[in-house]
């Protein structure tokens, strides 16, 4: 009874705190809606558009250090001319209690400027005693890049409201972000973001990135609602990245957290 207690509390408390958008993103307050990542699968698909490369990365989080919590994700992105495909899987819980997401996307870049994305979604939630649940849900998402510095985006999420259904209520999150973005030089980048869920008020985020050589980067950022503040590197040699971030929840403490990318 008391893991289900602390699922109540941890998903009544942060309804997003499920969704991995890996180190980079998270680092910057999840603010990339308008950013080019292969992370944009978890975010804003969008962004994949810009993909040049076969890519695969892998992340793993600490959600609210000291609880049973953890969530790992995988993802694979393939470009092909101007379409870019994506498979992404993470698993989010503990031993009684686990999400499960599975999702495929397709993103599409017109010229260099409008990027779209559809992304669809299984979802399974699986609790001791309790049984499990599943459910479908799909994402658009869409980017505009005015020019090498500027860029805006704007994504929604389960706009037909499905639930699933079980003992517990569990919601999946229907939400619509917006966004912009601008490299004020090589090295320094900001981005900024808004976010409003059906159920719930309007978040707004900040992120910003120091690119201080070509193989590290220093990246920071803060939410308002509820507030809090993110921090986080990011290293690179050849082919291979490596993200480390931590978020600070007032309440629930740090999540810390790693990504690993690969480009083939």
């Amino acid at each position: 009874m008391k893991y289900l207690y602390s699922i109540i509390f941890l998903i009544s408390f942060n309804a997003n705190a499920q969704v991995n958008t890996g180190a980079r993103f998270t680092s910057m307050a999840s603010a990339g809606v308008s950013l080019k990542d292969i992370w944009s699968l978890q975010l804003n698909q969008a962004g994949l558009a810009g993909t040049k490369k076969a890519t695969v990365a892998i992340a793993f989080q600490k959600p609210f250090a000291g609880y049973e919590l953890n969530s790992q994700s995988a993802i694979f992105v393939v470009p092909f001319n101007k379409n870019v495909f994506g498979l992404s899987f993470q698993r989010y819980g503990f031993a009684s209690y686990n999400e499960q997401r599975a999702a495929f996307c397709y993103a599409k870049g017109f010229g260099d400027k409008l990027y779209v994305a559809l992304n669809f979604n299984y979802h399974l939630v699986a609790i001791d005693s309790y049984g499990s649940s599943s459910t479908y849900s799909v994402e658009a998402g869409i980017q505009y890049h005015l020019n090498d510095r500027f860029s805006v985006g704007a994504h929604v999420a389960n706009p037909t409201r499905s639930s699933l259904q079980s003992d517990v209520n569990l919601v999946i999150p229907s939400k619509i972000q917006v966004g912009m973005s601008y490299l004020f030089s090589e090295k320094v980048l900001v981005a900024l973001a808004a976010e409003k869920t059906l159920a719930g008020g309007i978040d707004t985020r900040a992120g910003i990135e120091y690119q201080i050589i070509k193989l590290f980067a220093l990246r920071g950022g803060f939410s308002a609602n509820p507030f809090k503040h993110y921090a986080g590197v990011g290293f690179g040699f050849r082919n291979l990245k490596m993200d480390i971030a931590a978020s600070s929840q007032p309440v629930l403490g740090y999540s810390p957290q790693i990504a690993l990318s690969y480009e083939f």
